[in-house]
């Protein structure tokens, strides 16, 4: 089941990226402290859309799961 699922799940995302990507093919110049590139804007977006998905789990991740397995571990060495 989870098979099918992510299988669909990985469709429409490639099928979101293509669209996102076609329907907004003109170049855009990103100007960074050290270096100017020109991109096309839907692999723009598709770029700052990740990164921004990457920091957002990793926040998650160091504000949720840290303090919770760290709760884990000594509830678990007051029990030995």
């Amino acid at each position: 089941m989870y098979r099918i699922a992510f299988i669909i799940a990985a469709f429409l995302a490639v099928a979101l990226g293509l669209l996102v990507g076609t329907l907004n093919s003109d170049t855009v110049s990103v100007d960074l402290l050290w270096v100017q590139m020109q991109w096309p804007l839907g692999l723009l977006l598709l770029c700052v859309l990740v990164v921004g998905l990457v920091i957002g789990l990793l926040i998650s991740w160091i504000f949720s799961v840290m303090p919770l397995k760290a709760r884990l571990r000594k509830a678990q060495n007051k029990e030995s």
